[in-house]
């Protein structure tokens, strides 16, 4: 996990001026406090690598800068979360239940454990290394890449691919790319490439991501309980809303995806009555021109009006 901003105040300034190495040993100590509420010499060694020596010199550190935050338990020679405790690091939460779930680590050995006792659905779906990693080497070299390409509509194709991004749904990954079959910036399925391989070319002006309407275009999703359920102020306070509702603000290229994952309804009149339908959008006009929308649960766009003939 890396160190997230740090508070403000002599304490950040303080922390600020530490190495990066230092303030990523800091950061772990912050968090083991923080969320199993103790931490001993051999976490900081086995974690870092560090000499016993230098583990015992950084909670030295991390209790002369925090020191309401920490206490020694002689007895057991480990350290304690203290009473006053105030975390010294913001830790984001999407990276704090990734650490409890699968652990710390870079993956270099693959033997990170978790920290917690922790179930979560198992993917179905995970793309293969050797077709992921040449995708991610074309999008950081902005450059082209050669594939074949299964889509459920046109079968197998060889195609050229300008990829820029990567997206997750929650149940698969893409790669959201300009196609020169199509002459169209489309999704691709990264399980569904075989054999990518990079082109020594420059994208033309046509291909790069800021011509691409769907995700440059910002939609503004308003999302409120479900109006059949009796207890809204229980699903309020699932989703922290604030004056009774969630304002998303997402890429129209992945709205629809994001819709259907989160199981909002999104008719008109939230007619979706299923359990899984806690969220209703507000506002469905909002997904007009989302090319994506046909993916929202309970979505029909608008009729389109034709002009008067006399």
């Amino acid at each position: 996990m890396h160190p997230a901003k740090v508070i403000t105040g002599m304490k950040a300034q303080r922390v600020e001026n530490l190495s990066h190495a230092q303030r990523e040993r800091l950061a772990y100590i912050d968090f083991r406090l923080y969320f199993l509420g103790e931490i001993g010499r051999p976490d900081l060694i086995e974690r870092f690598g560090v000499a016993p020596a230098g583990a015992t010199r950084d909670l030295a550190l991390y209790r002369e800068i925090a020191p309401q935050n920490i206490t020694f338990d002689g007895s057991n020679k480990i350290y304690r979360i203290g009473q006053a405790f105030t975390p010294l690091f913001n830790h984001a939460s999407q990276r704090v239940l990734s650490a409890l779930a699968l652990g710390f680590g870079d993956g270099v050995n693959g033997t990170t454990q978790p920290l917690l006792s922790c179930e979560f659905p198992t993917a179905l779906s995970n793309p293969k290394m050797d077709v992921l990693a040449p995708i991610c080497r074309a999008i950081h070299a902005n450059r082209p890449v050669a594939i074949r390409y299964y889509s459920m509509s046109s079968g197998e194709s060889d195609r050229v691919i300008v990829p820029f991004a990567l997206v997750d749904t929650g149940l698969r990954w893409h790669v959201r790319a300009f196609d020169r079959k199509t002459g169209e910036f489309r999704d691709f399925v990264i399980t569904r490439i075989e054999t990518p391989t990079l082109l020594d070319e420059v994208p033309q002006a046509n291909e790069r991501p800021d011509n691409d309407i769907q995700w440059t275009r910002i939609v503004e999703l308003d999302f409120v309980p479900h109006p059949r359920l009796e207890r809204p102020e229980i699903i309020r306070m699932d989703y922290g809303m604030t004056d009774g509702a969630i304002r998303m603000r997402v890429r129209a290229a992945v709205a629809g995806y994001m819709l259907l994952r989160w199981s909002v309804d999104c008719s008109s009149d939230h007619r979706l009555t299923e359990e899984q339908y806690r969220l209703w959008l507000s506002d469905s006009l909002a997904l007009y021109g989302v090319e994506n929308a046909k993916l929202a649960p309970g979505y029909q766009a608008p009729a389109v009006k034709t002009g008067w003939k006399g």
